[in-house]
């Protein structure tokens, strides 16, 4: 079912609020819809955030005082497991630390704000291990408290002792960032994004599962194993091979993200963002050719809220198809209207 979202309003400023969606910012932003579901599961896990205009930097036209600030959009998509602690924590700051990041320094291209695949890079990975360490992923004395599904208590650690969650407990994490110029995405762990560009589907992820061949081969060179057992699994436990959190295998379910990154163009349709609940039962083909048709209905409206609620809708019916297909995991999803002939500058000319 939707969550219910509580709103309050200053200004231009809107604020939603739910038991796991997160939407802050104005109005200021591309068209998107949202949907999260608990699925058949008995426990939401999954949290999402966007926060539209949630950094924001100068460029030529603003310095001459010609125009705006150049306006950038973040999107989130959480998948915790064994307990929402850590996804609810990703939820309320990872935006927040990666702005941080951003305003640390300064974009290669002044003219369009655009950042080189390093400083981007730089920034996110700064940015993911930081909110791991303080969700209490790194233990300096080596050491973690935990209790497993047996009930065995494992030695504990001062440092650990105002963790976020208990060691067993970690999250996902796929992100995007959308500037006037560029599309990022961060991706830890098997939360996917698929960009649809001139027709085709393209995968602007890699998932992180254990039988990846690269993923294995770091995970065994620090001395750990992948065991298939009801699926390929990291010491026969977590079917990932990155995470935020997890810190009772923190030797070898890193926090690292991995970055795709491309300049916007004319032929961009929209980005999604998704919780394996959706891909474990739908091809990224299928997905975005489900949103493309909700979306290519409005390519002629004028009224701006049609463009968000086609975007909804989208949102809304890859839940539904997924649930039919018999997904049995929480099930969130954030489509991103990228067409240009759809975007309404609004009140400020930077602003997508």
């Amino acid at each position: 079912m939707k969550p219910r979202l509580r709103e309050k309003r200053s200004d231009d400023i809107i604020t939603l609020r739910g038991d796991n969606v997160c939407i802050i910012g104005n109005c200021c932003c591309p068209p998107y819809g949202v949907m999260s579901v608990v699925g058949r599961r008995k426990e939401m896990e999954d949290t999402v955030a966007v926060v539209p205009s949630f950094h924001s930097e100068p460029n030529e036209r603003s310095k001459s005082g010609r125009g705006p600030f150049s306006e950038f959009h973040f999107f989130g998509v959480y998948d915790g497991h064994g307990g929402s602690q850590v996804s609810v924590f990703c939820r309320e700051r990872l935006h927040d630390v990666l702005a941080e990041e951003l305003r640390a320094s300064s974009p290669s291209r002044l003219d369009d704000c655009r950042r080189d695949f390093a400083e981007w890079k730089k920034a996110m990975t700064n940015c993911f291990v930081k909110i791991d360490t303080q969700v209490g992923g790194s233990c300096p004395s080596g050491t973690c408290s935990f209790d497993d599904s047996n009930g065995n208590n494992y030695s504990s650690s001062p440092c650990c002792r105002d963790s976020v969650a208990p060691g067993n407990v970690g999250s996902t994490a796929v992100v995007a960032v959308v500037s006037p110029s560029q599309i990022i995405v961060a991706n830890c762990g098997d939360s996917r994004a698929v960009l649809s560009r001139g027709g085709k589907a393209i995968p602007f992820s890699n998932d992180h599962r254990p039988e990846r061949e690269d993923e294995m081969i770091r995970i065994e060179a620090a001395g750990g194993c992948v065991v298939n057992w009801n699926g390929f699994r990291v010491e026969g436990l977590l079917a990932m091979s990155r995470a935020i959190g997890d810190r009772f295998l923190k030797e070898y379910i890193i926090s690292e993200p991995e970055l795709n990154c491309t300049d916007r163009t004319e032929e961009d349709e929209f980005l999604i963002l998704a919780s394996d609940g959706l891909w474990d039962v739908l091809s990224n083909e299928n997905v975005c050719d489900v949103a493309r048709k909700c979306l290519s209905g409005y390519r002629s409206e004028k009224n701006r809220s049609h463009y968000a609620s086609a975007a909804a809708v989208a949102a809304a019916l890859l839940t539904k198809v997924a649930l039919a297909r018999g997904s049995t995991d929480n099930i969130s999803v954030v489509v991103i209207d990228l067409k240009k002939d759809r975007q309404n500058n609004g009140r400020n000319n930077g602003c997508l």
